[in-house]
């Protein structure tokens, strides 16, 4: 694959975001715990404490108050922790939920690190010189010529990669699967295309953040477009299959159709095997999978989100985890620091970033802080 660089926002002028809404409010008690077990995973991780024996029930207790199935924690080349446990699971669309004994081998909803998955995606293609994502998102769909007069023109694939794309967009207001969430008609309409990008601006394209999963969707989309495969065989062939990865499964909605915003599944030890990519630039045993550019790109804080410790940018979140010390690892995935994965019962977890770890989150909108 061969080098390609990109542009950077190194300073980016201020981007406002979207209120912080209901949805997210009640969710800080939860990731507040999570923060304190991803917190004890990175004290593991740690060389100090490389030979000390680990408290088991202390850690059982802290994965227990954020429902955690699995916690595994990867450092220099050695696994230092699995932690599995049971739980209920209830996969994206499924109409019930049920006990599950999780473990290396279970898959896990992977909810909203479907988009980060997409974004790599997205590094390939563009790495490949076949995508250039200062593209307008219009010039790949000629069926809606009709908005190219209006101010949709200047929405681009940059754009939905950091959810700047100024449409008008709803998906926390209420609980995700109902009729007042914006995202619940991905699952089943025919042109998503149209559903996503023919609405009302809430700000010009660059200028709102504004969590939208319907950007998701349009770059997956303009992914088959342009490698003429779905999304499935695209990530298969291009992204799993070089990192060794053969059980997954990527759940479609009502017309066959990948669910690219949130309906990927893996087993931990698989979903690790990305946050090892990441640590090293993109390369795999030698190869380079993703372009490092891309990577750079993906890891540097984009978009700070209300003024708070998080920021976002190419489908993925970036922030700070309370570790007992301003450390610096990553969580899913590090930068020279410990990765860590864990995955939450069915809510996302979010994702790191730039030189901070990142709990990638189902959940949109604007966080003030994690605690």
């Amino acid at each position: 694959m061969r080098s390609v660089g990109y542009r950077l926002w190194s300073r980016p002028e201020p981007i406002a975001a979207s209120p912080l809404d209901r949805t997210m409010t009640h969710s800080l008690q939860r990731r507040a715990a999570l923060r304190t077990t991803l917190g004890l995973a990175a004290c593991i991780a740690a060389p100090r404490l490389a030979k000390a024996a680990i408290n088991g029930q202390a850690l059982q207790d802290a994965a227990e108050q954020v429902n955690l199935h699995a916690l595994l924690v990867w450092r220099r080349g050695d696994l230092r922790l699995q932690h599995y446990r049971r739980s209920r699971d209830k996969p994206i669309n499924d109409w019930f939920s049920r006990d599950v004994d999780f473990g290396p081998d279970v898959l896990n909803d992977m909810r909203s690190v479907s988009k980060s998955v997409v974004s790599l995606l997205v590094g390939q293609a563009a790495g490949r010189g076949n995508l250039d994502v200062f593209r307008p998102v219009l010039d790949f769909y000629p069926d809606l010529a009709a908005l190219r007069a209006s101010w949709q023109s200047g929405i681009t694939l940059q754009h939905l990669l950091d959810m700047t794309s100024g449409l008008q967009w709803k998906e926390g207001v209420t609980s995700y699967g109902t009729a007042a969430n914006d995202e619940t008609r991905l699952f089943w309409d025919r042109t998503p295309a149209a559903y996503v990008l023919d609405r009302p601006p809430s700000a010009a394209p660059g200028r709102l953040w504004n969590y939208n999963g319907g950007c998701t969707v349009l770059l997956a989309e303009v992914l088959q477009q342009r490698s003429r495969r779905n999304l499935i065989e695209l990530a298969q062939a291009d992204l799993f299959k070089p990192l060794g990865i053969e059980r997954f499964e990527w759940r479609t909605g009502l017309h066959g159709q990948p669910l690219a915003y949130a309906g990927l599944r893996l087993t931990p030890p698989d979903l690790l095997k990305i946050g090892r990519l990441m640590l090293d630039a993109g390369r795999w045993q030698g190869l380079q999978v993703v372009p490092e550019a891309w990577v750079a790109a993906t890891l540097q804080p984009r978009i700070r989100i209300d003024g708070g410790p998080l920021s976002y940018g190419h489908q993925w979140w970036s922030g700070l985890a309370d570790a007992g010390r301003s450390g610096r690892w990553l969580s899913r995935r590090s930068t020279r620091q410990p990765a860590c994965q864990a995955r939450q019962a069915n809510t996302p977890t979010r994702q790191q970033a730039a030189h901070l770890p990142v709990l990638q989150q189902k959940q949109k909108r604007p966080v003030r802080h994690l605690a």
